[in-house]
């Protein structure tokens, strides 16, 4: 038995945050130096940044949570996603954004989500180049600018009529934001890369981000738990629920929309 198994599902947030950040301490000297940069089966970047992280976040699950199974990124590009799960399970993106790592770009993140029935229930995201770290209670969502600074409560703003701002890719071209800004109604666009996207929606930076395009659940896992738990939204472009667990799908995901209040 863990320490958490007392605790809500939500307040293993709390613990998820600390080993991200133990994470990010490993993974921030990799960052704006010469790295070996290695592109995996589905073309996408892949450094030692992202397998040191990921060494240290599977041991610290493994110690402090031994009964929950993980399924992280780099695990399964090498090893292949495992073919069938339980109903509680982690899931791991050890450096997400690693083309905006690469670039020495600040927009990247660690991710820890649990998933509970196919629904995020709990996550932690932090920022390694600002030490930002968001992450869910059961009461809310709490934010710490740096490593035991003061947690502060976060949520979601109401859609600002007029100021709403949507976050897109970098790579997005003019006619296509156009049209997802006819399609959504929001005024204002930013570009930013990784699931920093969701955070800063969740702490009322931002309104809206659409995606359009493929994504697998690590990506998403802990930022919707903590947009969530923010009050806001993460769900398909219909509004349907947007579920995880999908192992007969090797855990790839739909379209989305992440929204705030």
């Amino acid at each position: 038995m863990s320490a958490s198994d007392h605790l809500p599902l939500a307040d293993w947030g709390r613990a998820l945050a600390l080993i991200c950040e133990e994470a990010a301490q490993v993974i921030l000297p990799f960052w704006r130096t010469e790295l070996a940069v290695v592109q995996k089966a589905d073309a996408s970047p892949v450094t030692e940044a992202d397998q040191a992280g990921e060494r240290l976040i599977l041991r610290r699950l493994a110690e402090q949570f031994p009964a929950v199974p993980t399924v992280s990124e780099e695990h399964a590009s090498e090893f292949g996603a495992p073919e069938d799960i339980g109903p509680r399970f982690f899931l791991v993106d050890p450096v997400d954004g690693t083309k905006a790592f690469v670039r020495g770009d600040p927009n990247f993140t660690v991710n820890i989500g649990l998933i509970e029935n196919g629904v995020p229930v709990a996550g932690a995201i932090v920022a390694p180049a600002t030490g930002e770290a968001w992450f869910t209670t059961a009461d809310g969502v709490l934010k710490r600018m740096a490593p035991g600074g003061p947690d502060v409560p976060v949520s979601a703003r109401a859609w600002p009529k007029g100021q709403a701002i949507a976050l897109v890719s970098h790579t997005m071209k003019e006619e296509r934001a156009a049209e997802l800004a006819a399609e959504y109604g929001f005024d204002l666009r930013t570009p930013m890369d990784s699931s920093i996207k969701m955070v800063r929606i969740a702490e009322g930076s931002a309104d809206i981000y659409p995606r359009h395009g493929p994504t697998m659940e690590w990506d998403t896992a802990a930022g919707h738990a903590i947009l969530a738990a923010a009050g806001g939204r993460f769900t398909k472009p219909d509004g349907g629920a947007f579920t995880y667990g999908k192992a007969d799908e090797g855990f790839r995901n739909g379209w989305f929309v992440a929204r705030g209040a």
